[in-house]
């Protein structure tokens, strides 16, 4: 092996030197300083291996670009951009940027358990009636952060304090089908990073819980609202649960709360940090009463629960993409639509088939309207003054039958196309 000893190598025309051709191989030996705190040292696109205790000074490192183990411990690797795994739907949550509303953009005098106003996010609430609440999509986001729409809830009947028994939180619950790889139960349970935008004019401690509703275990961790009316990130990662694993079935398995108020029974234990056998009164420990008075306003957007303990940057996805994934769960079938269907013992019928296959067997609701009208043979005739309503469900598609009406001419079987003034609400949710 040759050696070269110099003290200074130099271009001998223009500013620049190459050593070596494309391939080639260049070692910095154990204990030697590469020292580049004077020049503009631009490593190559290639991996850069480290091997002993090799220091480089005041050098930038792409993550990309590194293996090997890097030392002291505490050196610092600076990118430009940490290399996420940006794995599609590596977002837990659906809706998480809150731009579906199918229910309606607000949905008022919320005083029990319902979904209100955003899909996949239900107002959990036992108060008896006594704290009322609004919920509604807001156009008020975080600047420059990609979000158009928030969810928020105004306090409209203010409670305080909450009796011992009280609560309200905003859950998001998921299908244990849907979890399975994040090993809840093993030795190689992941753990959970959760991130969002938060605002409120009520500062103080919040909780944020994972609720596993298979096998009654929760773990609850505390974030702060630190300025009033400021929209701020927070990032939680909840450990990997060793115990208890999640059924695989399209059931509900998982719960994530936003904690709002809680009376005693909740609230006058020892917070639990680390997943348990769950117990009520270690649940929400330290939680303010967003619900004490009627000024409260609470806005929440960027959901994202996602495997391992970095928060990658929000996944958003196409508007159709993200309708589709909440229709598995609800669906609104408008109203002034029609389709082909039936006369059957003088009483319409229709099928409906449904834009995608949903959770389970749906239920239905009829929600306004009285009058249906069936085009056939006999012209345009109108059945009025239903009195009920049947259904036959299936994941992919409704049968819907009236009773108790009548027709304004004499049918009593047939085809045709059968129009109708009325919203069919069709729900699969958990």
């Amino acid at each position: 092996m040759s050696e070269v000893k110099v003290n200074k190598i130099s271009p001998r025309s223009g500013t620049t030197v190459t050593l070596g051709d494309s391939g080639d191989t260049f070692t910095v030996p154990s204990g030697a300083t590469f020292d580049a705190s004077n020049a503009t040292t631009t490593l190559p696109s290639t991996v850069v291996t480290t091997t002993g205790s090799q220091t480089l000074t005041n050098k930038t490192i792409d993550a990309s670009q590194l293996t090997g183990t890097i030392t002291p411990s505490d050196a610092t690797v600076t990118p430009a951009k940490l290399a996420y795994n940006y794995n599609q739907y590596r977002n837990i949550i659906i809706n998480g940027d809150m731009s579906i509303a199918q229910r309606g953009t607000s949905v008022s005098s919320i005083s029990t358990t319902q979904y209100g106003s955003l899909d996949r996010f239900q107002m959990l609430t036992q108060t008896a009636g006594s704290a009322v609440f609004t919920m509604s999509q807001d156009t008020d986001v975080p600047s420059g952060q990609g979000f158009a729409k928030s969810q928020k809830i105004d306090v409209t009947t203010a409670l305080d304090p909450y009796a011992s028994n009280n609560f309200t939180n905003l859950r998001y619950m998921m299908e244990g089908q849907m979890l399975q790889y994040l090993k809840k139960g093993t030795a190689n349970a992941e753990s959970l990073t959760l991130s969002f935008w938060v605002k409120s004019n009520k500062t103080g401690t919040y909780i944020a819980e994972l609720f596993d509703a298979d096998n009654s275990r929760q773990i609850s961790k505390s974030y702060t609202i630190d300025s009033a009316s400021t929209w701020e990130k927070k990032t939680i990662t909840f450990a990997g649960d060793t115990t208890g694993t999640l059924d695989n079935d399209n059931a509900r398995s998982l719960d994530l709360r936003f904690w709002l108020a809680g009376g005693t029974d909740y609230t006058s234990g020892t917070l639990n940090t680390s997943w348990n056998s769950s117990t009520n009164t270690n649940r929400a420990v330290g939680q303010v009463n967003f619900a004490d008075s009627t000024s409260n306003d609470f806005w929440i957007t960027g959901v994202q629960l996602e495997a391992g303990t970095i928060a990658s940057d929000f996944e958003f996805l196409p508007v159709d993409v993200n309708l589709a994934r909440c229709q598995r769960y609800f669906y609104i079938n408008p109203n002034s639509s029609g389709g082909a269907g039936f006369i059957y013992t003088a009483h319409p019928m229709f099928n409906i088939q449904l834009p995608v296959t949903m959770r389970a067997n749906p239920s239905c609701t009829v929600s306004g309207g009285s009058a249906i009208t069936s085009t056939n043979a006999y012209g345009q005739v109108t059945y009025t003054s239903p009195t009920s309503t049947s259904f036959s469900t299936k994941p992919n598609v409704v049968r819907l039958l009236y009773a108790g009406g009548t027709w304004n001419s004499s049918i009593t079987y047939g085809l045709g196309i059968i129009g109708y003034p009325t919203d069919l609400l069709i729900s699969a949710e958990l």
